[in-house]
């Protein structure tokens, strides 16, 4: 079983219950798990010693939720000025010319950048499955995850609720409920491991209130519960939601969930920003999980997550990227430094603390994903899953006064030094390991250009003009 022993570190922060760091310390890993950690461990040798002096370790961030496959509409000029529901009406246009190679090298791109970001787990929402196209795109994505190296949740989304039938996306991009289930049988069957270090685990995703009709909202979570998986949905993510929901179906979001069997300990929701008190409460009470994407709820206006509520009332609470398109980045690290300065803004000192934002995409995402047991924290037991970031750095002079805030109040770009999931080294020198990145963004943009051209023909609007400003 191969060995990974990394030592001389400048500092350990474990994010442990104790919230204890190792100034000076060291950890040893054999296999995927955590066998040593301390300033004093029985081991001097293994398959691969890092030297880590200068640097320090942390655990490994977790993403609760992301949309790979948006990766090639970031920076659409028609998407940049509007809120979610004109967002999507835009973006639907492009999207329905993806294919199988378009999923593969967006999630490359994706969790690639992830990866450069600190973030050893990945959650995925993958809903948009175009008429013609296979519907095993999600299999793209898991293969990319695969060849990676990251530690992957997808979930299988779908929406069956088209425009012909009162739902926002158009018809093209829905399937049926059958084909859905179906499918989603076929996905948690291949890949699902239920084991404690799992590479992949899945999930069930309708899309939202506004794009999957009730019966399969019912089947969905029938589903789910039958196969032991989890659960996750959006919801509540703007007022237009709200509307919808009161005007289509007579009741408010939570609701609705409520009334489907959406709620419970194996059910987390992305955004969840316009609950009422008393919905907190119950979620708590309940023990859902929420992902907080706070760079994507501020460019689509989409108002400032409770957070502090949640925790208060018991909810799990994580981080999540949200889709790339939403925000223009798969940057976890940047997103714990979102939560930082956006509830400093809008709360003051009652926000979290920098330290508590790490917490965040760390412990309180695993929560949120029912893993952990396994991540989260760097303790004996638990996963190798970490990054390191070298001190010395410039952008960090003058702020070593703090290692456990370092990265979340100090620098911009995020990038970390080295990445390590299960005990493998996947990001060197700030470089994924094994990916050519440069040949990657090439295939990469031929394929989002090639995307966004198709649909420039389709619908006569030119996504690629540029929109001056008088």
């Amino acid at each position: 079983m191969r060995t990974l022993l990394i030592k001389n570190a400048r500092n350990i922060i474990t994010m442990d219950a104790e919230r204890r760091c190792y100034p000076g310390g060291s950890l040893f890993i054999e296999g995927q798990e955590i066998k040593a950690i301390g300033t004093d461990i029985p081991y001097e040798d293994a398959d691969t010693v890092i030297d880590a002096t200068g640097k320090i370790v942390y655990p490994g961030l977790i993403n609760t939720h992301h949309h790979l496959y948006q990766t090639f509409t970031r920076n659409i000029p028609q998407a940049q000025d509007c809120e979610l529901f004109d967002w999507l009406v835009t973006l639907y246009e492009i999207w329905r010319h993806m294919r199988p190679e378009d999923v593969y090298l967006s999630a490359m791109v994706g969790l690639g950048e992830l990866l450069k970001t600190g973030c050893t787990t990945a959650s995925d929402h993958f809903y948009c499955f175009p008429n013609a196209v296979s519907g095993e795109l999600i299999d793209e994505e898991i293969r990319a995850a695969g060849e990676l190296g990251i530690r992957f949740y997808p979930t299988r989304g779908s929406m069956n609720l088209g425009r012909s039938q009162g739902g926002l996306p158009p018809d093209e991009v829905t399937q049926p409920a059958d084909v859905i289930l179906r499918d989603t049988r076929r996905v948690i069957e291949t890949y699902h491991d239920a084991s404690k270090f799992a590479m992949v685990r899945v999930g069930v995703a309708p899309c939202s209130p506004f794009s999957v009709s009730e019966d399969l909202l019912r089947e969905s979570a029938r589903l789910a519960r039958s196969y032991g998986v989890r659960m996750h949905t959006h919801l509540a993510e703007t007022k237009d939601e709200e509307d919808f929901c009161l005007a289509k179906l007579g009741l408010r979001p939570l609701e609705y969930m409520e009334k489907t069997g959406w709620i419970g300990r194996d059910v987390w929701y992305a955004h969840g920003i316009h609950f009422s008190g008393d919905e907190i409460r119950r979620m708590g009470a309940c023990g859902c999980g929420v992902a907080h994407c706070p760079s994507s709820n501020m460019k689509l206006s989409s108002g400032v997550f409770p957070v502090r509520s949640m925790l208060q009332a018991g909810v799990h609470v994580g981080l999540g990227v949200d889709g790339s398109a939403s925000n223009d980045a798969s940057n976890l690290l940047g997103e714990a430094r979102q939560a930082y300065l956006l509830h400093k803004l809008t709360a003051g000192s009652a926000g979290p603390t920098a330290e508590e934002s790490l917490w965040l995409g760390t412990v309180g995402s695993s929560r949120v994903l029912g893993w952990e047991d396994a991540i989260g924290s760097l303790e004996v037991g638990k996963a190798g899953d970490l990054f390191m970031i070298d001190s010395r750095r410039l952008e960090y002079a003058g702020a070593l006064f703090n290692d456990t805030a370092l990265p979340v109040v100090t620098g911009i770009s995020q990038n970390v030094d080295m990445t390590v999931v299960g005990g493998r080294i996947v990001v060197k020198d700030g470089r994924l390991v094994h990916v050519e990145e440069e040949r990657l963004a090439e295939a990469a943009w031929a394929a989002a250009l090639r995307m966004v051209q198709a649909a420039s023909g389709r619908t006569g609007v030119n996504y690629l003009k540029h929109r001056g400003r008088a």
